[in-house]
């Protein structure tokens, strides 16, 4: 997998960066998961990864391209005020729940 990033914008209103990015995965890989992409769109902006939030990626038909957009906040409680609860929940997968033994 790699990770360029197309554009990059400074919303000090918001608080955040707003980032365009492309990841390109090869030709027999299949489109990676929104943590990979989470945790390697973090390392390059230099934030923690829990600050970092994708809003949508998509993959081109007929390439191994995926484009997507991301914010990057400057701190937890900016993020959790400005984005919504479907956004946390999909950028946080939580923990599946563990089926209880049928007696």
């Amino acid at each position: 997998m790699e990770l360029k990033i197309v554009s990059q914008k400074e919303n000090p209103l918001l608080k955040r960066k707003e980032v365009q990015f492309q990841v390109d995965h090869g030709p027999k890989g299949k489109t990676p998961s929104r943590l990979d992409v989470k945790r390697s769109l973090a390392s390059t902006l230099q934030v923690s990864d829990q600050l970092v939030f994708i809003k949508r990626m998509k993959t081109l038909t007929g390439t191994n391209t995926a484009m997507g957009i991301a914010t990057a906040y400057e701190t937890l409680d900016q993020a959790k005020r400005i984005e919504p609860d479907y956004i946390f929940k999909r950028n946080n997968p939580s923990e599946k729940p563990k089926e209880e033994a049928k007696q």
